[in-house]
């Protein structure tokens, strides 16, 4: 039996972590099998990789390298975890996926959106979810959330930190048969809740 792979997107701080320990909480407390993983990470070589891109001592890299980067710790993280947990018949939450690549390499870094896709496509085998949620954060209040924390390459770049929450938006209204807008402004519980609600009416479709 294939299982449930959920990806949540959304700007840093939006409450990615936040609401997917919430979601995979929720799921194994009604006994489901659950998988919480992250990208970029998930694996030894995956996180070996999210290392180099997110250190601030590699500030020369190209966005090219940087896009090709995302998607090597994506194949990994789908060949050796992601894949193998669906073929279980267990439920994938997972932080982030291509569409995170799509905004951040395809608009912020303005490599296109084609190339960075075809290169995902690629890296993941034509594997999408079966249930994307975005949590759309206030403007502003994403940036607000991660001031209490040490930011990393990407978060202190001023170019990606002036423009992913725009493009984010704009993604998400081109592609709004891809996922569901989650309104993050509101109070934890009441974002959890939405998001739970979204993924029972969603598999409901199956």
């Amino acid at each position: 039996m294939k299982g449930v792979f959920i990806v949540i997107e959304g700007p840093d701080g939006s409450g990615k972590s936040t609401m997917s320990e919430g979601i995979a909480k929720h799921y194994l407390s009604k006994g489901v099998d659950v998988l919480h993983t992250r990208e970029p990470g998930g694996t030894k070589i995956s996180e070996k990789i999210r290392t180099l891109l997110l250190s601030k001592d590699n500030r020369e890299m190209h966005p090219r390298t940087e896009a090709l980067l995302y998607a090597a710790s994506r194949a990994q993280h789908v060949e050796e975890v992601i894949l193998p947990a669906l073929n279980a018949g267990k439920m994938v939450v997972c932080e982030r996926f291509v569409f995170s690549s799509l905004v951040y390499q395809g608009l912020c870094r303005k490599l296109g959106i084609v190339p960075v896709e075809a290169i995902n496509d690629f890296a993941t085998g034509g594997l999408s979810a079966d249930v994307t949620l975005y949590l759309d954060s206030a403007e502003l209040s994403s940036l607000a959330r991660i001031s209490d924390r040490e930011a990393d390459r990407l978060e202190s770049d001023e170019k990606i930190r002036a423009s992913v929450e725009e493009n984010y938006r704009i993604l998400a209204n081109n592609r709004a048969d891809q996922l569901i807008r989650i309104d993050a402004s509101k109070e934890k519980d009441v974002v959890l809740e939405h998001c739970i609600e979204a993924i029972e009416k969603e598999c409901r479709k199956r």
